[in-house]
Order: C-alpha cells, then sequence, then structure tokens
C-alpha cells in the first residue's frame, strides 16, 4: 500500500493527492472536472486517466485528455458497475444466486467485451482513442437494439 505524502484542495472539492511513489491522483467530488485541472498533472507526468462517473469531465477536458494522454470515458469505465447491477437483476429475476467468482467472471467478459468494442472503433495506428471507441462503439449498439425492435 502507498503511504500519502501530501493532500491539497485544489478548488471547491477537488482534492489532490500525492503517493510516495510519486503518483498524484484528483480524488473529486464535484460534477465536472476542468481542462484546467488536468494540465498541471499531465505537465507533471500523468499519462491515464479514467472517468469514473458520468460525464466527469467536461467536454473541454475530455478533448483534451483524449489528445494529450490515454483517457478511458465513463460510459466505458462505469459499465462495471451497470453490467453488476443488470447481473443483480438477471440473478434477481431467475430467483438464483451466483458464487462471487461466477459473478467476477461474467463481469471480467463484460468488460473485455467492452475494451474490445473501443478497441475495434478506437484503434488509430498505434493508439486506442477511447473516447472515439466508447462513442461509436455504444452508438452501434443502441441503433443495432432499435432496428431489432423494428424502431427504425
Amino acid at each position: 500500500m502507498n503511504k500519502i505524502s501530501d493532500i491539497r484542495v485544489l478548488s471547491g472539492y477537488r482534492i489532490l493527492v500525492n503517493f510516495e511513489t510519486g503518483e498524484d491522483r484528483i480524488c473529486d467530488i464535484t460534477p465536472f472536472l476542468s481542462k484546467g485541472d488536468f494540465k498541471e498533472l499531465v505537465k507533471n507526468g500523468c499519462f491515464i486517466v479514467a472517468e469514473t462517473s458520468n460525464m466527469g469531465c467536461n467536454a473541454e477536458a475530455a478533448e483534451y485528455l483524449n489528445e494529450n494522454i490515454t483517457f478511458a470515458p465513463g460510459k466505458a469505465v462505469n459499465a462495471g458497475g451497470v453490467a453488476v447491477s443488470g447481473l443483480e437483476m438477471s440473478q434477481n429475476s431467475m430467483r438464483y444466486n451466483w458464487t462471487r467468482e461466477e459473478v467476477d467472471n461474467r463481469l471480467h467478459m463484460i468488460m473485455g467485451n467492452i475494451h474490445e468494442t473501443c478497441k475495434h472503433y478506437g484503434q488509430q495506428g498505434a493508439r486506442i482513442n477511447y473516447l472515439r471507441g466508447a462513442n461509436v462503439g455504444g452508438f452501434i449498439k443502441v441503433a443495432e437494439a432499435m432496428l431489432a425492435q423494428g424502431v427504425v
């Protein structure tokens, strides 16, 4: 476990946590992070951001992150929580309980499929544009569902 060497409030409820390893992490409970909130982190070596809330970064921040480092958008990252809720509903409707291992295996499969979708639609040379991959993959999934239901 890394020890915390410094904690600072950046603005509002934004808290920057620095670990002894030199890793800076923003812990945020406000609705949006802005481009300015990430510039210093990127300058200091931050190379990946996983958006752990739906639309936690404003559009300008998401574009900046996507152009400068690996950025995993909330619609892909948060799918795990949504998937677990779906698995729970499935168990409830079947009146069946899966073991922890069964749930973990199903979740790993779901998240692996999401990664492959992001990779498929977001591959740009040697780089994966997860923002594009998640957006295009999500759109196609909804469009196919609409076609299958005869909505379009």
